[in-house]
């Protein structure tokens, strides 16, 4: 009796496990192709502003990065993507300095990493020095 309980509950996991993944497929914001304008403002960790005005076709926000004209920045791919350690040659990296970059669009926090954000038309994208 105790074994079937535990077959039943296991079975019962593994469905609520399948069908949030598949509710995160179905709901999960998309990517827009197409042109877009779009602003990629950067605030440094002097609280100085520096705005970009981008035009393009990409669909993610590191794609839109790349191509924003004065904008660099660096970091490395791990578990969750691409991790952003300097932008315009600021670094920000908790674990040395308690710091690290925000990401907003739209002045509400990033739900992804920027290898993952959709960018759709009109969007403002901010890059905020942040310490913790």
């Amino acid at each position: 009796m105790k074994n079937k309980k535990k077959i039943i509950g296991i079975a019962a996991v593994v469905v609520l496990v399948v069908l949030l993944g598949i509710m995160y497929t179905v709901f999960r914001e998309k990517p827009v192709e197409g042109s877009k304008s779009i602003t990629i403002e950067v605030v440094d960790a002097e609280g100085v502003s520096k705005v970009y005005e981008v035009k393009t076709d990409a669909e993610y926000l590191q794609q839109a990065m790349d191509e924003a004209e004065g904008l660099e920045y660096d970091g490395y791919v791990g578990d969750y993507g691409f991790t952003v350690e300097s932008v315009n040659g600021v670094s920000a990296v908790y674990e040395t300095d308690h710091a690290y970059w925000s990401f907003y669009v739209n002045d509400e926090y990033c739900n992804y990493g920027i290898s993952q954000q959709p960018v759709e038309d009109g969007d403002a994208f901010k890059i905020v020095y942040t310490l913790a």
